[in-house]
């Protein structure tokens, strides 16, 4: 971006009054429905809390939004290319097609080109956009309550048996095992740093992972064994509000999270997990320091077990932990999403006597 990016309460205000100021440089992302728009789109205004700007429409696909169908918010790229613009065309008519080289090369195009125009454009690959697209349909059909094969036929598989390898890829489970009366039950939820995984019973919440986390097929098998029961897809009361309270802190209004919590870890882990949520918004600690704070100085190591052992991101923030000498240290959702998480939360900083608190910048 060519300027620096106003207020997100400037932005929302541009929305409400369609202002084409900023057509092409910002973008909307809405949260309650895991769209994104342009600015100047005539559908009905989102509330303030479900909305998050970026200034790159690569941004908005990573964070796992769909472009919204009235306001065709990629149509100025596509317009720019026609290899684009050809694509989204044809995704846009048969969303659930399975793509593949051989199909990018039936239309005349070079598949090597066509990675690299929209790994240049949106951040991701034209292949990964189609994939990506497909089996969220998939997982929103069997949340609603949907049979397996239309799920299957939603998320555009013609093979049961890639339907559910895939499946079993991001979820650790085949999908025909996801019952939509399990104690346990899984939710897809859009953010703008990319699309999580919350499991809630009916009064807590289990689990809240990023999607693309390596580990969490496995983080699910040992959260099914550990709760005594299968996990499944839905909603619970507590899905809803951690839902709605994401949507407040990426929103730049909220960093509280009040969202009940099951904490699955031996009694030490669970005391790390609590010297973590004592660490105000926008600090951060060492692992040394953690251990100093829960009066073990020597275990080091321990604390730094417990961190990574955690599986409630952001509610337990264990990305506010980082080295002795002040650098990122690992972080299972990606180095570059807890440089970003560090970023927003700046602006909850808790702001010097007289000042005015920093706003979260959008």
């Amino acid at each position: 971006m060519l300027f620096p990016m106003p207020p997100s309460d400037t932005l929302y205000q541009a929305l409400l009054d369609r202002d084409p100021a900023y057509d092409g440089q910002v973008w909307v992302c809405v949260a309650s429905t895991g769209i994104f728009c342009r600015l100047t789109c005539p559908a009905r205004k989102p509330l303030r809390a479900n909305c998050r700007f970026h200034d790159s429409v690569a941004a908005c696909l990573a964070a796992g939004f769909r472009p919204c169908k009235r306001c065709h918010p990629l149509a100025p790229m596509a317009a720019g290319d026609p290899v684009i613009q050809q694509l989204l065309a044809a995704l846009d008519q048969d969303p659930a097609r399975r793509w593949g080289e051989p199909d990018l090369v039936a239309l005349g195009l070079d598949p090597s080109t066509v990675r690299r125009v929209f790994k240049r454009q949106f951040g991701m690959t034209f292949l990964e956009m189609a994939r990506h697209q497909r089996l969220r349909e998939g997982f929103t059909t069997l949340a609603g309550g949907g049979p397996v094969i239309a799920a299957q036929l939603e998320a555009g598989f013609e093979s049961a048996s890639a339907f559910r390898a895939a499946f079993a890829r991001l979820l650790g489970r085949a999908p025909g095992s996801l019952r939509q009366d399990a104690l346990l039950r899984a939710d897809w939820i859009a953010t703008p740093l990319g699309d999580m995984l919350s499991v809630c019973d009916a009064r807590h919440l289990h689990l809240l992972e990023f999607m693309d986390r390596k580990a969490l097929p496995a983080e699910l098998a040992r959260l099914a064994k550990a709760a005594g029961g299968e996990i499944g897809l839905g909603r619970f009361d507590p899905s809803d509000q951690i839902r709605a309270e994401l949507a407040r802190f990426f929103a730049g209004s909220s960093a509280r999270f009040d969202t009940p919590l099951a904490l699955h870890g031996t009694p030490f882990t669970r005391q790390v997990w609590q010297a973590l949520r004592a660490i105000p918004p926008g600090q951060t600690r060492s692992y040394g320091a953690l251990a100093q704070d829960l009066g073990r100085p020597q275990a080091v190591r321990a604390v730094a077990q417990a961190n990574g052992a955690n599986q409630i991101a952001l509610v337990i923030p264990c990305h506010r932990v980082i080295g002795a000498d002040g650098a990122l240290t690992g972080y299972g959702g990606g180095l570059w999403r807890k440089q970003r998480l560090l970023e927003i939360e700046r602006g909850y900083r808790s702001p010097p006597p007289g000042l005015a608190p920093d706003r979260p910048q959008a």
